[in-house]
């Protein structure tokens, strides 16, 4: 619950009426691997300037959602002057597709990793998710060009 309350910190919605850069920064604590503690410190700095220049902006001052805002950076070329709060930016657009694909993967794994299929080795498994998650797509891969491919005709 608190990764989203600081996720909506982000909102630029009524000229950034819900900016609170406290949980921005929180926010930025979730990714330890992507920010570093010398980045904290650049990030305070660029949230200093970051809403005062959104809010004054005209540019900004329509955008309604994340996705709008993280175009709009880019198009004015703030994404490389604010670059710590578009890299959130970006982790908070990914992450409902990344807990999505995850939910899927497991989802499937039911259906794949079943009681009799229980020793298969892991990348075996990873074929068989693969090709299960994926089968919409393998559709319309024809199975004699597999095989083809295979022998390396």
């Amino acid at each position: 619950m608190e990764l989203l309350s600081c996720m909506s910190a982000l909102n630029p919605s009524n000229s950034f009426a819900s900016f609170d850069a406290q949980k921005v920064r929180r926010l930025a604590e979730f990714y330890t691997k992507d920010i570093f503690g010398s980045d904290l410190l650049k990030l305070e700095l660029q949230l200093d300037n970051y809403i005062d220049v959104m809010r004054q902006d005209d540019r900004f001052s329509v955008i309604e959602n994340l996705i709008d805002l993280s175009v709009k950076l880019v198009e004015t070329n703030s994404h490389k002057v604010y670059d710590l709060v578009y890299l959130l930016l970006k982790m908070v657009l990914l992450l409902p597709v990344a807990i999505t694909s995850v939910e899927r993967a497991f989802s499937s794994m039911d259906f794949v990793k079943t009681k009799r299929r229980n020793k298969i080795s892991d990348s075996l498994l990873d074929d068989c998710l693969v090709t299960f998650i994926e089968r919409d797509i393998l559709e319309d891969v024809d199975e004699d060009d597999v095989v083809k491919d295979f022998y390396g005709y």
